[in-house]
Parts: structure tokens; C-alpha cells; sequence
């Protein structure tokens, strides 16, 4: 039965799927959350793409900006060489409308197949990453600021905290209602700390369903109020806000090189896994 590269009808499609593939101790992987984060673009689907064999969606993959594509599979078709080849043919290809020509990059799980093929078509390693876990089986510690979850009344805030700790950030009150109302948010909390009066640090924490990892993106402090031990705040109210939704664990990936951010996480209690990489085709290859 021939495989089929598509974009979805709707995003909620999608996210079902992606939880259903979420499972405690595999790698890093795209999650619904990523895709819940997208959301606040609108409902529109044009950044997703799924390889679908008989009516079963077995991967997909999110366009994260023109020139990255992030992607994972069902966790029985990893090692499927008729779904890796395809995948392979429809990304390195720009005439199949996946990625364009020139320099780009593809997010994969660690142990997909699709790696070997990209790799023998010349794809080479980016920039390293490092993801990162806590552990929620134990009661998460307090984290000793005020920590608000977000509702309409508070989305000016957290919009202002966000777009401060992140330079030419286009986020806004419209973009986090769109999000808000896709599939993805009912098991996803917004969060604000504060110092005094003052929003200081903000986080948007994604469960996938009881028993599975949940995601944290974005997490940023305001530029005005960094040094004070507010991001770690943040990060342990995110790990708790996680428990309280049922999942087994809390994760997240920063760039290697962002040193501050790892040991902002790690001062929150999550630990370091072993550096993974983008594989990237240059403008020449």
C-alpha cells in the first residue's frame, strides 16, 4: 500500500495522534504541545505534513519557520525503510513541497531511520542541543514566588513577559486567544510569576494525557528582571503545574550554547540527556 505525504484537514487531528505517541523515556521527540504552540497562527495547516499508508497517519512533521522541519513517527514504524526512503525522497526534494532549496534543517527522534538515508544523501549534524527532565513521580517543592495561571485577565501580562524575553517576538493578546483555543490548550496552563506588583517570568506548560511526558515552550524571563532566581521559579511552578495534570514527567530542549538557560533548568531539578543535533543540508549540497 504506497505511503501518501499530506497536510491535515485540522490541527486537532494532529495533536491526537502526537499524544498517542508520547511515551515516558523515549527521545525527544515533536510533541503536541509544539503543535498547540504553532496554534497561535490560527487554525490554518499548512506548516504540517503527514506520510500516511491505508487511512493510518505514521508520521508527521511541523514546519517550524520555512527552513526547519521537526518531525517523528508512530513508535512501530521507527525503523520502517519504505517510510524512511519516503520521507527521505519528499524532504531532500523541493518540488514535493516539504522543504524548499538551499540551507535547511530537519528535527528527528534519536533512532528514526530517516536519519541513515538523509545522512547518505549528504545531510550533515547541526548545532547540539540539550534536552532536559525532571522526574514528576515526587511532590514538586514550592517555588517560593507568587505564580498566577493565566486567564483572559492576565494575558497582557504574559504577553508583555514574553515579548520582552525574547527579542522580535510578534506574539500578542490575539495570538495567545487562537492558541488558547486549540484542542492542545485544555491540557496546557499559562503561567506568570511575580515580584511584588511586577510579571516577571512567564511559561506555557503542554501534558499530553496522564502518564505521559509534558512540555515545556516557551519558558522566558523579562529582560528587566533577570539575575533573581526567576527563571528557576518559573521552571519548578511549570514541573508542578505538569504533576498536577497527570504527567509522568516534565521536558525540554534548549540550544547547547544557551548556557544560561541549561543551568537554569538544571537549578529546577532536571537533568541533562545526551546532546542531540539537527541534521542540516547546506545551500551547496
Amino acid at each position: 500500500m504506497a505511503i501518501v505525504v499530506g497536510t491535515p484537514d485540522d490541527l486537532d487531528q494532529v495533536v491526537g495522534v502526537l499524544r498517542e505517541w508520547q511515551a515516558e523515556g523515549a527521545p525527544m521527540q515533536l510533541h503536541p504541545g509544539d503543535v498547540g504552540w504553532y496554534r497561535r497562527f490560527g487554525a490554518r495547516t499548512g506548516a504540517v505534513r503527514t506520510w500516511s499508508r491505508g487511512g493510518r497517519v505514521l508520521a508527521v512533521g511541523l514546519l517550524d519557520g520555512p527552513t526547519l522541519l521537526r518531525l517523528t513517527a508512530a513508535p512501530d514504524v521507527w525503523q520502517d525503510d519504505e517510510l524512511a526512503r519516503r520521507m527521505s525522497e519528499d524532504i531532500t526534494e523541493p518540488d514535493r513541497g516539504v522543504l524548499p532549496a538551499g540551507e535547511v534543517a530537519v528535527e528527528s527522534p534519536v533512532g528514526l531511520l530517516l536519519e541513515d538515508h538523509l545522512s547518505e544523501a549528504g545531510w550533515t549534524a547541526g548545532e547540539p542541543w540539550t534536552p532536559l527532565r525532571r522526574d514528576l513521580t515526587d511532590p514538586v517543592e514550592d517555588p517560593g514566588v507568587r505564580i498566577e495561571v493565566v486567564g483572559p485577565e492576565r494575558v497582557a501580562e504574559r504577553v508583555a513577559v514574553h515579548r520582552s524575553a525574547f527579542d522580535g517576538s510578534t506574539f500578542s493578546e490575539e495570538a495567545w486567544l487562537l492558541m488558547a483555543a486549540g484542542v492542545a490548550y485544555a491540557d496546557a496552563r499559562c503561567l506568570v510569576a511575580y515580584d511584588g506588583d511586577d510579571a516577571v517570568a512567564a511559561v506555557t506548560v503542554w501534558s499530553a494525557g496522564p502518564g505521559r511526558p509534558g512540555l515545556l515552550e516557551p519558558m522566558g524571563v523579562h529582560r528587566d528582571h533577570r539575575g533573581h532566581g526567576h527563571g528557576k521559579a518559573i521552571t519548578v511552578a511549570a514541573a508542578a503545574a505538569l504533576r498536577e495534570l497527570g504527567s509522568s514527567s516534565a521536558i525540554v530542549c534548549t540550544p547547547s550554547a544557551n548556557v544560561g538557560a541549561v543551568a537554569t533548568y538544571r537549578s529546577a531539578g532536571f537533568r541533562p540527556l545526551t546532546e542531540v543535533r539537527d541534521q542540516v543540508r547546506s545551500s551547496s549540497t
